[in-house]
């Protein structure tokens, strides 16, 4: 006997809903992440400051592209690599929970990596337009 899972309104609902949320928190994140005063925390995570913008636009665009459904594969690949650099670079997978904790990394993590291998489903703009490459979904 097989489990299989049926293709239905409620998956691509879910599926959207699982993009929308990620898509949220890192716009979210991405945004505070202009703030001049963040460098400070940059720099005693280990970043270079000058890393700053460019993680806060990956962030911010890579969100919006999770959103609407365009190259949604390759922006959840670049939150992927952001997310694994959290986890093991900043915090040192010094622990689950707590200060420095990497649960909500984790979460983000899978997250990303859900939505590069399931694409951006149904409810999105690289299905509705069908013109779009599958590898740039």
């Amino acid at each position: 006997m097989e489990a299989n899972i049926k293709e239905g309104k409620l998956n691509n609902i879910t599926h959207f809903g699982v993009r929308l949320v990620i898509g949220i928190i890192f716009i979210v994140t991405g945004y505070v992440k202009f703030d001049p005063n963040v460098a400070v925390f940059f720099v005693q995570g280990g970043i270079p400051a000058e890393l700053q913008i460019p993680i806060a636009l990956a962030e911010t665009i890579s969100g919006v592209l999770i959103i609407i459904g365009v190259l949604s594969r390759i922006s959840a690949s670049l939150l992927s690599i952001i997310m694994l650099g959290a986890i093991f670079y900043v915090k040192k997978a010094a622990s689950f929970t707590g200060e420095m904790g990497v649960e909500l990394d984790l979460i983000l993590l899978a997250a990303s990596l859900t939505v590069i291998t399931m694409g951006p489903g149904k409810i999105s703009i690289a299905h509705i337009a069908k013109k779009i490459p599958r590898f740039l979904h």
